[in-house]
């Protein structure tokens, strides 16, 4: 038997055991993992950098391996532009793209996420300078690329004359401290006097001197009162970010109308599923205080460790970084390790809240995968998860609402996508794909999420280690369906108006294409004083491109329905999905993989079917089933 394969047989049989208040519970080696405290990093280890980078020991070492990445790129520059146009240069320009992204990436990751202002200053002034300097360098490069790679630089301005492509260059310049600035903003509380709110809800606010700061909409509060003033505070109109929003939409149209497109929207779309802007356009409540107790971090991983075990032979191992290796000590590292493959990558889980770290949920790529033909071996893909999620207390784990459990199979769907690709070139590892097809894996995971079949697997009392009970996870999916609906409802909302945003400029304020769109397509009114759309920060991630999570809908519905409502667990389909779809990233046409993995070519109709099914919900058969 080989090590790798006695490591999984040992953690398959092996219990641990760890003390609860009143009862011991038994978890899995992850699943104790995260349900006990960090421990802690050994300062007296040799600081390795962070993510075992040597030079990333210490803010300034940024400016080191800067310097290296850029002094690379040059030679391979020159490599590449001495032979003739064909494969080998295709592969130079993967490997000089794979050296920028490996410390771009990661500093575009440190500057939002290290709790440390020296470090955060160091990786911004990395992502400025690697922009910068390469943006010309790039143009040379790019005449000589094989068609994969030429649509990054026509939409860039490869194909103009010397004065309008350094035009093209300075908007993209503009737009990258545009881009930061509206996102950084969007993401600092708002402070109000502690004077102006009843002072038995102070509490549920951050202190700052005479003000409280509302850093987030409170959402889950079952405080009516919590919940409007955060709403009312938080969504308060910031004017600065009002014009940084403003100039950004007006650069973003200059930039498209200057490399030959009718609008941001359509420049946007180009090289996706959806093509062209325009193609696609609470019966039940539950008390998530009732649920949390069974659904702790520990439990939800562990239920995401036995799903991934079942669908695709894969396990998640929990290993202790080393020092510097991480940002913060509550960083959990795991090894994504394969029954017969052995190793597949890492992924480290930045799951809890702390001061002055983004609050939202998302994925980051710190190195992609590749085939390097240097050494003849797969370049492992190293990723992030970040959450924002409570800290565990003395007396319990961190509890999850059944809104943050299905966020975290959301995200970890976009880790397994990276981890289970196996493509050539990683500028189109995993995630690196069409926008509307990228976030297919992650919102098929939110179906998993809410099957019965999948949550009876997992769900269980921290302290007791009882089940929980039938009823509780039938009404749990059933009110999760409903919110699903609603959700869908509420992301046509976004995305038309993103599309309104990036299409031709409109002559009134984004405020109010906002209350109109609201009126349109949504339903709830709009609050005077307020402006959402300072909030909205997949603006830049998705500008012109948020209708992706409704193509992505219609895709994942489609897969859920035709190959996993049956058999939830079914490895089989597990092995088609990872060999269909998720092995490829964007290495492979979008609407192929969708082909291969349905077995059909799926149609407009059928799109519109999937949506239209979305919203309307049929209980009647998923009481049936769950009786079944």
């Amino acid at each position: 038997m080989s090590a790798c394969k006695r490591l999984l047989s040992f953690v398959k049989h092996r219990n641990f055991w760890t003390p609860a208040r009143r009862h011991v519970t038994t978890w899995s080696p992850v699943g104790a993992a995260f349900n006990a405290k960090a421990q802690r990093l050994n300062v007296f280890e040799k600081n390795v950098g962070l993510f075992g980078v040597p030079e990333l020991s210490c803010p300034a070492g940024f400016q080191v391996a800067t310097k290296t990445a850029l002094k690379d790129t040059e030679r391979l520059l020159e490599n590449a532009c001495s032979g003739p146009p064909g494969v080998e240069t295709v592969q130079s320009f993967d490997h000089l793209s794979d050296g920028l992204c490996k410390v771009a990436d990661l500093a575009d990751f440190i500057k939002v996420a290290h709790p440390d202002p020296a470090f955060r200053e160091a990786a911004e002034k990395t992502c400025i300078e690697i922009a910068y300097d390469q943006k010309e360098n790039m143009f040379s490069l790019a005449v000589l690329m094989a068609e994969l790679f030429m649509f990054d630089f026509e939409i860039s301005g490869i194909h103009l004359d010397e004065k309008l492509r350094k035009e093209a260059v300075a908007l993209h310049v503009k737009l990258l401290d545009l881009n930061n600035e509206f996102l950084v903003g969007s993401h600092l509380p708002n402070r109000i006097a502690r004077s102006a709110i009843p002072e038995h809800l102070h509490l549920h606010f951050a202190s700052e001197g005479s003000f409280v700061q509302v850093g987030g909409l409170h959402a889950d509060s079952p405080n009516d009162l919590v919940r409007e003033i955060a709403y009312r505070i938080y969504l308060y109109p910031n004017a600065d970010l009002m014009e940084c929003l403003e100039e950004l939409l007006k650069c973003r149209y200059k930039l498209a109308k200057l490399v030959g497109y009718e609008s941001y929207g359509h420049r946007a779309l180009k090289g996706t599923m959806a093509k062209t802007p325009g193609s696609y356009v609470s019966l039940y409540n539950i008390e998530p205080s009732l649920y949390s107790p069974y659904l702790s971090l520990g439990a939800c991983m562990e239920g995401l460790n036995n799903l991934f075990s079942q669908l695709y032979g894969v396990s998640l191992m929990s290993e202790h970084p080393a020092a510097g290796e991480v940002w913060s000590e509550d960083v959990r590292k795991l090894a994504v390790v394969h029954e017969t493959e052995g190793l597949l990558g890492y992924i480290y889980c930045d799951f809890f809240h702390r001061q002055d770290k983004p609050h939202q949920d998302c994925h980051f790529t710190i190195r992609g995968g590749r085939w390097c033909q240097e050494t003849g071996q797969y370049q492992l893909p190293v990723v992030v998860l970040m959450l924002s999620l409570p800290h565990p207390t003395k007396s319990a784990p961190t509890l999850l609402t059944p809104g943050m459990m299905e966020n975290l199979f959301h995200e970890m769907g976009h880790a397994m996508h990276s981890m289970l690709g196996r493509t050539r070139y990683q500028h189109v590892t995993g995630t690196r794909c069409a926008t509307d097809f990228a976030e297919v894996p992650s919102i098929l995971m939110e179906y998993f999420a809410t099957d019965y079949r999948v949550i009876s697997q997992f769900a269980r009392h921290y302290e007791t280690g009882q089940p929980l009970p039938e009823t509780m996870v039938a009404r749990l999916c059933e009110s999760k369906k409903v919110c699903g609906a609603a959700d869908t409802q509420l992301q046509i909302f976004y995305a038309v108006l993103d599309q309104i945003y990036h299409g031709k400029p409109q002559n009134c304020s984004t405020t109010d294409i906002l209350k109109d769109m609201q009126q349109k397509f949504y339903g709830l009114p709009y609050t005077p004083n307020t402006a959402w759309q300072l909030r909205f920060s997949h603006l830049i991630g998705y500008g012109a491109k948020y209708y992706s999570y409704l193509m992505s809908r219609a895709v994942a519905s489609m897969v859920w329905k035709q190959c996993f409502v049956q058999d939830p667990l079914s490895r089989d389909m597990g092995e088609r999905y990872r060999r269909e779809m998720l092995a490829h990233g964007g290495a492979k046409e979008p609407m192929l993989m969708v082909e291969g993995m349905l077995q059909r070519r799926p149609t407009i109709e059928d799109f519109v079917d999937a949506l239209v099914s979305e919203l309307n919900p049929n209980f009647e058969t998923f009481i049936m089933d769950s009786e079944s």
